[in-house]
């Protein structure tokens, strides 16, 4: 097992475009509802244990070697917004091109021929980890982090936050970032009985409508 290759994955260097988008941080900013470390932080545990676990759920059934075209419905399924929908399509797409690179795989050439436009972030990141050699627990630990990593950093940008108290978020969220990464996993072992129905569905309703509202923004420093 190659687990080395989990650092390079989840490594915010990795070009993958995660950099250009801010999960939401953003528009939350501009709405006054993260405006310190504190709210910061609230703001992560609460996409954490929703779109977070979502992602980690397909993350971890691609690592699994549940079929990625399944899980592209299931992954629209979970997305209703149309916003986020695209966002994780351009992400996927990038990450694919990354990932083809790192670890050449007859697998990620398939989805990119399925899907020349562009996969679901979260199903191209797990079969990414599947192709490094990587387990389902660890591409759900990879979703975890990416899914408040990237707030986190945007939010230095946005807010001048110390980075030493923004890295601090990360570290009291790493708990919760284990229990969520385990309920995906564990998930997985369901759905492969039950279908991509028994996968993590929960709902963020203001992520939602927030994507759609920075989406049609003039003046935005991120994608997303």
């Amino acid at each position: 097992m190659n687990r080395a290759a989990l650092l390079v994955l989840a490594d915010g260097r990795f070009p993958a475009g995660g950099h250009a988008h801010s999960g939401g941080a953003e528009e939350a900013v501009t709405a006054g509802r993260v405006r310190d470390v504190a709210s910061l932080e609230a703001f992560c545990r609460g996409r954490l244990h929703t779109a977070g676990l979502v992602a980690a759920g397909l993350a971890a059934a691609a690592a699994a070697g549940y079929d990625p075209l399944l899980l592209e419905e299931a992954a629209d399924a979970r997305t209703a917004a149309p916003a986020l929908r695209y966002t994780s399509r351009r992400l996927g797409r990038q990450l694919l091109r990354a990932a083809r690179a790192a670890w050449p795989c007859a697998a990620l050439d398939a989805l990119a021929t399925a899907r020349p436009r562009g996969a679901h972030q979260p199903v191209v990141l797990g079969l990414a980890a599947r192709c490094a050699g990587l387990t389902p627990l660890d591409a759900a630990h990879a979703a975890t982090y990416e899914s408040i990593g990237g707030p986190v950093t945007a939010a230095v940008r946005l807010l001048r936050l110390d980075p030493f108290d923004a890295t601090a978020v990360l570290a009291r969220l790493a708990p919760d970032m284990d229990h969520v990464a385990a309920e995906a996993a564990d998930a997985v072992q369901d759905a492969q009985a039950d279908g991509p129905a028994a996968l993590p569905a929960a709902s963020a309703p203001l992520l939602d409508i927030t994507a759609e509202q920075h989406a049609v923004r003039g003046a935005r420093l991120f994608a997303s």
